[in-house]
């Protein structure tokens, strides 16, 4: 959960509220009764006019719309941003106005690749600290609260899942948290303590997020024991608590307890590590945690990560202990390369499997700051096309890996030995089946179109 400062203000009158339960295979509804719906009413003190708003009315986007939702999204972080550098409150009423309109306006486009998804979340990591901490009083913040509750309710694939998970910090105050928290923890406990029932309520999060806002830890264990298995979204919530409560040892605990089937090991090795890097056991964290919580998509952003979080550490050791804990040590060439360790990346290429065109544009663009490291990169390039690897490969990737290692040949006067090993290699794949990739190269060579 990401961190967030609550702010303290007094009590409230509550707004009405309304909640769904879903439990097993009907709906039960409860309605939830405030003190008032004065609140409702109340107006901006400063009205503005939102560029976003006509660009995410309800069904604008059709099936094919991913790409120009994305665009309007990033247009509108930037018009509220801009509000916000002089009025903070009307900026955050433009947030909570364009959270609103998520599920309405995007609920017809195709969102089978993802970057949807990943662009909403990222607009209200932008926006969400703009509305925690807006100086707005209390009758605003209560209606920008009973807005983004009745968007919840509505939203048809839970684009709002980290409006809940920082809703004890929207609340800005532990008294507003606990009140919201009331209105949810019965319906939970009758869904968690029935085993005929599935048990799922969408404001789960947000009741959590509450309790824990609002110091009241026994209340947020006491729902948690309930679960009839373990579920980190919710027993992450848990382990802040006992954080709160200076308890380090018994958060680690339960965070590694809170491993099962289908559980995010990643982000619970992610908690676990950070757990120890702010008491100060930063040997253990990296023992324990760091290769796998700092996992990315490649492994330059991997090493990257790593060595981000620990300064301290040598590079190069933190590049061998990925190596072998991968299992893939060509996974880490580019990584190497880029950090400076030459021999390291070459031994990580000869003994791993990666991309040769990876390794081609290595030896292009180290062939000037250190030729004879181009020369080998180059030469296991080439031998790497010819054996078969890369993805699609064509014979202007063969030639072109080709061209890159007779010019780093040239730069520390062995032409002559590259141009022999690339014909030895190109003869060997050859020498069992026909190879046009090989073919290709041969009669370039043969032509003398490059020098020799």
């Amino acid at each position: 959960m990401p961190a967030t400062t609550l702010g303290v203000s007094s009590g409230r009158t509550f707004g009405a509220a309304r909640t769904g339960l879903f439990v097993g295979c009907s709906s039960v509804g409860h309605q939830v009764t405030g003190h008032s719906c004065h609140n409702r009413t109340q107006q901006m003190t400063v009205k503005h006019t939102w560029t976003f708003k006509s660009r995410f009315r309800s069904k604008a986007y059709s099936w094919k719309g991913s790409n120009l939702a994305i665009k309007r999204l990033k247009e509108a972080v930037s018009e509220i941003r801009k509000v916000s550098r002089t009025d903070a409150v009307t900026a955050a009423d433009g947030a909570v106005n364009l959270f609103e309109r998520f599920w309405p306006s995007l609920e017809h486009i195709d969102t089978s690749s993802g970057a949807l998804g990943s662009a909403v979340n990222c607009t209200q990591e932008q926006l969400l600290p703009l509305v925690i901490e807006a100086p707005a009083d209390r009758k605003t913040r209560d209606k920008w609260l009973d807005r983004l509750w009745q968007a919840i309710q509505d939203d048809g694939v839970d684009y709002l899942w980290p409006v809940q998970d920082n809703w004890g910090a929207l609340c800005a105050s532990p008294a507003v948290a606990s009140q919201w928290a009331d209105q949810f923890t019965g319906i939970i406990r009758m869904a968690w303590s029935d085993p005929q029932r599935s048990g799922y309520f969408r404001g789960t999060s947000l009741c959590f997020s509450s309790l824990l806002a609002a110091g009241r830890h026994q209340d947020l264990w006491g729902i948690l024991a309930l679960a009839r298995f373990p579920f980190w979204h919710h027993r992450k919530y848990g382990v802040d608590a006992l954080l709160k409560d200076g308890r380090v040892e018994e958060a680690l605990a339960y965070a590694e307890a809170s491993r099962g089937l289908n559980q995010p090991d990643h982000e619970i090795d992610a908690a676990c590590e950070l757990i120890l890097l702010n008491a100060g056991r930063v040997d253990e964290a990296y023992a324990r945690y760091a290769l796998t919580s700092g996992e990315r998509s490649t492994g330059v952003a991997t090493f990257r990560e790593i060595a981000r979080k620990y300064p301290k550490r040598d590079p190069a050791g933190i590049l061998i202990d990925l190596a072998r804990s991968s299992g893939e040590t060509g996974r880490y060439f580019a990584a190497a390369k880029d950090a400076g360790f030459h021999d390291l990346a070459l031994g990580f290429a000869e003994a791993g499997r990666t991309d040769p065109r990876t390794l081609s544009r290595a030896a292009r663009d180290l062939a000037e700051k250190n030729p004879a490291f181009a020369y080998k990169v180059g030469k296991l390039a080439l031998e790497r096309f010819l054996q078969g690897y890369g993805y699609e490969v064509t014979p202007l990737d063969v030639l072109d890996a080709y061209r890159h290692f007779v010019n780093a040949a040239g730069k520390i006067g062995r032409v002559g030995a590259a141009n022999h090993d690339a014909i030895t290699l190109a003869n060997a794949a050859t020498a069992q089946k026909s190879n046009p990739l090989a073919d290709a190269l041969l009669r370039r060579i043969h032509s003398g179109a490059w020098p020799r």
